[in-house]
């Protein structure tokens, strides 16, 4: 029997065992939301919890892609296994994701050790999509040692990737916008390392000097300060560098009381929050279908009110 031919719960014995092909075909489901795939990560779920979680964020333009692919190929160098999941912006015509992240990493295309999976945002605020958890535990599942996250790009609501990952990377580039809006979109908040990419940039002096003083402006920090490493993705420079600061840093969150386990509860407690918002969005969504024409009717008439609306819709999910 062909994979394509499996149900979720019979791709999960393959999956475990790090069948690429049947990993490819769960995240699909998963994706889709095809009926019976979410029940199945159950059986996943106590296999997970191994592999290293890296973020990726970074204005559009930043070389996020670029740089994602470099530590793909210093990780290879070293013989890891390593999983890359690239949120992509949505395509207006199909709601799939654009796919220029995975063709940008093509070289890595014949390396059995390298997954790299693209998933489309479908409207999802916070920089990573609905299915980025579930295809992240996937991976673990299928024994990935780094899970390298790249984010659709950094904005005031995208920062969803630090509270996913152990640790969070915010790339910059010199000459790209200013203090004020470095600010607003909370990257001195979310980075555990910045990374000034494209420094052979004249002007990449500046922004590290602007980031210190930004950070001056911080509380003063216990225990990790975000270093800030200069790179130039397109050629390598800064790579080796910058892996070693990816190793200090869950060095530091595991010679700190609490550091990791603190980090990992918060990311199960966000997944769960994540997952319930989600159920409950398509709960309202299917009783305000069940709801039908007349509720909208009485709405139109303004014989009810939105608020009573939204009320008796609740109460239905409630208590059915």
């Amino acid at each position: 029997m062909s994979i394509r031919d499996l149900s979720p719960a019979q791709l999960v014995p393959m999956v475990l065992e790090g069948n690429v092909r049947a990993g490819s075909r769960l995240m699909r489901f998963l994706d889709d939301r095809v009926e019976g795939s979410t029940e199945v990560l159950k059986d996943l779920f106590p296999h997970t919890g191994k592999a290293r979680i890296i973020g990726f964020t970074g204005n559009p333009g930043s070389g996020k892609s670029t740089l994602v692919n470099q530590m793909v190929r210093h990780y290879r160098a070293q013989d890891l296994k390593v999983g890359v999941v690239c949120v992509d912006p949505s395509s207006p015509f199909s709601g799939g994701a654009i796919l220029g992240d995975r063709i940008r990493m093509n070289s890595h295309a014949n390396d059995p050790d390298v997954f790299i999976r693209s998933l489309a945002t479908r409207g999802a605020m916070g920089g990573l999509s609905r299915s980025t958890y579930d295809v992240v535990h996937v991976m673990d599942a299928m024994g990935y040692d780094l899970i390298l996250v790249e984010t659709v790009g950094v904005g005031q609501d995208e920062l969803d990737v630090m509270k996913l990952a152990e640790t969070c990377v915010v790339i910059m580039v010199p000459g790209m916008g200013d203090d004020v809006q470095a600010i607003k979109a909370g990257i001195l908040e979310v980075a555990d390392i910045f990374v000034v990419n494209k420094a052979d940039h004249p002007e990449v002096h500046r922004t590290i000097k602007d980031l210190r003083y930004l950070q001056s402006l911080l509380p003063q920090a216990t225990g990790w300060e975000p270093p800030i490493h200069s790179t130039i993705a397109t050629t390598g420079e800064g790579i080796e560098g910058l892996a070693n600061h990816l190793s200090d840093h869950i060095d530091a969150l595991r010679a700190s009381e609490n550091g990791l386990a603190t980090r990992n509860r918060a990311r199960n407690e966000h997944v769960l929050m994540t997952i319930l918002r989600a159920n409950l969005s398509d709960r309202v969504e299917e009783e305000v279908k069940s709801a039908g024409e007349p509720l909208l009717d009485a709405l139109v008439s303004r014989t009810v009110d939105p608020y009573e609306a939204a009320e008796e819709l609740l109460q239905r999910i409630i208590q059915p």
